[in-house]
Order: structure tokens, then sequence, then C-alpha cells
């Protein structure tokens, strides 16, 4: 079968896939902490600097939670491949800010927080709908479904303060820059993500010994969503609308469940 609960349920399955899969989601997860630690750190905006360090916290909580799932199995980690490291990937296609510059002590100018929030909407974009694939899965899981359930409400709110934020920068004059930057961004991410897809489909495949057609019917799935996104998906990622969790990150935190 082809189904995603059948491919899941074969990647979790097997221990060299599941740690794979993990490591590859604490990494990006652990990535995403330190960036948004530092853009809070050079944030000159109090309110927003806040805002920025709680998606930060989120996001280092989000890597402990699949590291823990890890160790819960007795496995250890593995290094992530190069050509499956998604937020590389992206830093070095030009999306958002780099390293090198957040390890400089100086304060981001309103165009670089530009950059970081448009970043942060499109990848965000992504990461709550493979989340919510995930929770609709798994969501009653006793290995994964409370973790999961976790990361999918923490997904929805970073999705939300994207939207408020970039929202706020649009009605002070920036909606043009602002459009420009969704369009340009959303398109090199789709890229990226193909990319990405069939490297940690090609390390998958390897791993479990799958048939030659059943490979090439998974890279056939992953070039076919890119031609949608290509031709019209990547608009989801581009649009601004006011969210239903209106100040989600600048509410307090609910208690883990």
């Amino acid at each position: 079968m082809l189904s995603a609960r059948a491919i899941y349920d074969e990647i979790r399955n097997n221990p060299d896939t599941y740690a794979l899969f993990l490591c590859v989601a604490a990494d990006g997860e652990a990535q995403g902490g330190w960036e948004n630690s530092r853009i809070a750190a050079l944030t000159r905006d109090p309110v927003l600097a806040a805002k920025i360090a709680r998606h930060g916290t989120d996001e280092d909580k989000h890597g402990r939670l699949f590291a823990a799932l890890l160790r819960k199995r007795g496995l250890a980690a593995v290094p992530v491949p190069e050509d499956a490291n998604y937020t590389m990937l992206l830093e070095r296609a030009g999306i958002g800010l780099s390293h090198e510059r957040l390890r400089r002590d100086e304060p981001l100018s309103d165009e670089e927080i530009l950059r970081y929030l448009v970043h942060s909407r499109v990848t965000e974009q992504r990461a709550a709908e493979e989340v919510a694939t995930q929770r609709r899965l798994f969501a009653d899981d006793p290995e994964l479904g409370k973790a999961i359930r976790m990361i999918a409400d923490d997904e929805e709110n970073h999705l939300a303060y994207c939207h408020e934020e970039l929202l706020r920068f649009s009605q002070r004059g920036n909606a043009a820059t602002i459009r420009a930057m969704l369009r340009a961004y959303a398109r090199v991410e789709i890229r990226t993500y193909r990319r990405v897809s069939l490297a940690v489909l090609g390390q998958m495949a390897g791993r479990l010994g799958w048939p030659s057609w059943k490979a090439a019917l998974l890279r056939l799935g992953v070039h076919a969503i890119y031609l949608f996104e290509r031709a019209w998906g990547w608009r989801r990622m581009t649009r601004l609308r006011p969210p239903e969790r209106v100040n989600a990150l600048g509410r307090e935190a609910p208690a883990t469940r």
C-alpha cells in the first residue's frame, strides 16, 4: 500500500528509518530554535522580540520532544544528510536571514525583520500542514499522539502570529514589498521542499529495501505535488488574513498536556 499511513508505519517500524525521521525533524526544530532566539535578541521592538523568543522556545521544545521519542525507543541519533537539511538549504537559497548575519551583534533593520517574518510565514505553512497530517493519523497513538498534538497546536499559533505581524507591517506601508517577498520565497520553498522530499525518500527507500517500482511511484508523487504547487498551490503560502487566534504568541503558554 502507498497510503500516507502505510508509509509512516513502515518508517516507524524500522529502527533505522525511524531514527532518521526523528533526527531530521529534531535537527530542523533545533535550528529554528537557535535562529528565533538570535532574532529576538537583535529585535529592537520589545513586544515583537518577546513573541519571537516564544517562537524559539516552542521550536526548542519540539526538538526535545523528537529527541525524547528517539530515546524512548532506545535509538541513537544519526547524522542528517546534507541534502535533507531543509533549513540549511533554504538559507543557501537566500531565504530569511543567514547564520552569519545572526551571529553579529547588530540590531536588525525593518527590512531584515520583514525577511524573517516572510520566511516564517512560508515555512510555517508547510510545517502546519505536515503536522496536521500527522495529527490526523496519530492523534490517538499512545507513543506519538501527545507530542504530535502539542506540536500541531504550536504550529497553528506560529502561523497565526506570522499573519498578524505581516498584516501590521502591511498597514505601515509595506504591503507591496511583502507581497513580492512572499511570492519569491514561496517559489524557492517549493523547490527546496521537493529536493528535500526526494532526498529523504531515497534514504528511506534504501533502508527499507523498497522495490524500484514503489520508489519510482513515490518519486512521481513528489514531482506531481511540486508541479501543482508551482502552477497554483504556492499561492496558499502568500495569502494574509486576520487570524482566528489573536495574539497567539503574546498569550501565556498553555500547560503541557
